[in-house]
């Protein structure tokens, strides 16, 4: 059977949150569906946490309140996201089976109460968790109510390894699969340095507490096997749904921001999911978290494939685990909203409906919050409602793209190892800062696999890519050589997938297509810079570059490789590639991007900064979103169209209020 990749039965934009009703007396339970009508709530999530109220004692069931509240949502035209509740094994499954607990490296048994606490290898986890998700599926697999599945909650949050025995046996199947001798392993590990030989499978271990840095490839493979493992367990729940419930579509929320989660391989995953969902929230600290925002939408939707995706959760002010839970200021909220549609999800949902008042997360705000319908928050909440019904001729529309930013999961692990050059390279930090740099260029940015077919895009960003197999850098030279132009980020293409330095200079997967040599790496003194002869610095990082056929565009003017090249360009058959061997500033970062994009067909937008403007592409015409971050009223060039949330015609310039939003609607 085909797979469904939207809700079944909604036909608008998503909007609601996570609804925990066996928090509340279930009196107040109509009152939560008429307020729900009141703001326009399309969707609710159900039974995330509600493990021990479903099967209170082995293998007996408690599923009346959940058929009172389904038929409930049903009746009121709402519909449910329901959750299989396997990220909360109840106190009996621990009493029986403590063995389940994951172990830390330290080889400290965590103990329950909390969430999470979850050894993915452990066999009696996983019959427990396929068996209550059969009973999920047998009950409500056909029931009116349900549009989508959703397995677990957040993977990965907030452990996602397990160095328990158990886990170790299933390490070495894995390992086995992956080298098939022993030989082999060795091979790959690279273990004749500090004598680490495998003579048999039995010897290999998870990468414990050692006394001094460990083998950083089976530190690499471990990394690699523990969100494969991850992955499995949704799997397993995943297919045991699509037995018994074929016609609704199955998901995991993804934590896919690189501030939240960095243990799961989301490129693997996205391709598991029938509709990739994800959930945001804002760092405290920063001064432009909605920059963070952008970019992690971006990345959902190139999950996605450029598919619409959902929004799953985000917050209506502050949360509650960060060290210093700032709220959000009014406008703040909606702004956020409309930034995750803009960028691709065709909804926006938030943990949590009801505010909790007992537990770890009683001072996470909600969309009724402690205070009630007479607060801000809530007429906030009533109006975004008003305003996403507005939007839903948006929906299954696709963003338009400009550029595309190379991002690999499995790089990012490696490069983070212990021993690299200098701990202040950061590549998460780069990612960050070439994103700032495309966004404050007003540039729409999809995220690809650096194996993936690029041809589609006028210019290519390599902000961090430490490990390069030999097919993405085929892969890159091929996408240059056919007219592309790419613009690589110093410490890239050094490794191959075995964490293994690429044979000859560095950067060796990179070397023919930038036409240089890497002689040295010459890492930075903390706090230093560096100058560049265009009035621009860097930090962290310089190299000493030898060019083998590219040519200087700006040098260093001070520091360990003064008069050396610090910025260059290679013509390379058709296209060129551009390479920088330092951590540039924001200014240099602009001013790299600026020439690189001069001879390509994109076109410069006019904007002022902190005006955010993307466009979606659907059957009927186009949706150009404009939201104004700033606390001036701003003018976006436009051609006519209709503004949805106004009514009003607009021509030739779109006025956006400061700290308002507009989206415009323009036919073919």
């Amino acid at each position: 059977m085909k797979r469904r990749h939207w809700p079944t039965g909604l036909d608008t934009l998503a909007y609601g949150g996570d609804y925990a009703p066996e928090q509340w007396p279930k009196p107040l339970w109509q009152e939560d569906v008429r307020l729900m009508r009141e703001a326009g709530v399309t969707m609710v999530s159900v039974g995330i946490f509600a493990w021990a109220l479903l099967e209170p004692e082995p293998g007996q069931y408690d599923f009346g309140w959940l058929d009172h509240l389904l038929d409930l949502l049903h009746h009121n035209e709402i519909r449910v996201d329901l959750a299989t509740p396997t990220v909360v094994p109840p106190a009996w499954f621990y009493e029986r089976h403590p063995e389940a607990l994951p172990v830390n490296r330290e080889g400290v048994r965590y103990a329950f109460g909390s969430r999470g606490a979850i050894c993915y290898s452990s066999p009696d986890y996983r019959r427990a968790a396929v068996s209550i998700t059969e009973q999920l599926g047998h009950r409500y697999g056909e029931h009116p109510a349900v549009a989508l599945w959703h397995v677990h909650n957040e993977y990965g949050a907030p452990i996602s390894a397990c160095y328990c025995d158990t886990s170790a046996a299933e390490f070495r199947t894995w390992l086995a699969d992956r080298y098939t001798t022993v030989k082999e392993l060795n091979e790959a590990w690279g273990t004749t340095f500090w004598g680490q030989t495998y003579n048999s499978w039995d010897q290999v271990r998870p990468p414990r507490l050692t006394p001094t840095v460990g083998n950083p490839t089976q530190q690499l493979d471990w990394a690699r096997f523990t969100s494969d493992a991850l992955l499995a367990s949704y799997q397993r729940e995943r297919d045991v749904l699509h037995a018994l419930s074929p016609g609704i579509p199955v998901t995991t929320n993804f934590h896919a921001a690189l501030t939240q989660c960095d243990s799961l391989d989301y490129w693997a995953w996205a391709k598991e999911v029938d509709l990739v969902t994800n959930d945001h929230y804002l760092p405290a600290d920063g001064d432009r978290k909605h920059v963070n925002l952008a970019m992690t939408a971006d990345l959902t939707r190139s999950l996605a494939g450029g598919r619409p995706w959902l929004l799953l959760e985000h917050s209506t002010s502050a949360v509650s685990w960060q060290p210093r839970n700032i709220a959000k200021r009014p406008g703040e909220m909606a702004r956020n909203s409309f930034a995750h549609v803009a960028r691709g999800s065709d909804g926006a949902m938030f943990f949590q409906w009801r505010a909790s008042r007992f537990g770890a997360e009683k001072f996470h705000s909600a969309m009724l919050p402690q205070a009630g319908t007479e607060s801000r928050i809530w007429r906030e909440v009533v109006r975004l409602g008003h305003d996403l019904g507005a939007l839903a001729p948006v929906r299954g529309s696709r963003v338009v793209s400009d550029v595309a930013m190379l991002w690999d999961w499995q790089s990012w692990w490696a490069q983070r190892l212990e021993w690299r050059p200098s701990v202040d390279l950061d590549a998460r930090e780069r990612a960050e800062a070439w994103y700032a740099a495309a966004y404050d260029r007003h540039l729409t940015v999809d995220f690809a696999h650096p194996e993936a077919d690029l041809g589609d895009y006028p210019l290519v960003v390599v902000p961090a890519l430490y490990l390069m197999t030999d097919a993405a850098g085929a892969n890159l030279r091929r996408y240059v050589q056919d007219g592309g132009t790419v613009v690589v980020s110093c410490f890239s293409g050094i490794v191959d997938e075995r964490d293994t330095i690429h044979p000859g200079p560095h950067p060796g997967a990179l070397r023919d297509v930038l036409g240089l040599t890497v002689e040295e790496f010459t890492p930075l003194p903390a706090g230093h810079q560096v100058r560049l002869d265009n009035d621009t610095a860097g930090n962290v990082w310089s190299e000493v570059v030898t060019l083998r056929g590219a040519e200087q565009v700006w040098s260093y003017v001070d520091g360990p490789v003064a008069g050396l090249p610090a910025v260059t360009r290679h013509t390379y058959g058709s296209g060129s590639a551009w390479y920088v061997s330092t951590c540039l500033t924001a200014a240099g970062l602009d001013a790299v991007l600026r020439a690189a994009i001069a001879p390509t067909t994109l076109t410069p937008r006019e904007l002022p900064r902190d005006v955010e403007v993307v466009e979606r592409a659907g059957t009927e015409g186009r949706y150009l979103f404009a939201i104004n971050h700033t606390g001036d009223d701003a003018e976006v060039p436009i051609g006519p169209g209709a503004e949805l949330l106004t009514g009003d015609d607009v021509s030739g310039s779109l006025h956006v209020p400061a700290g308002e939003v507009r989206v415009v609607f323009r036919p073919w």
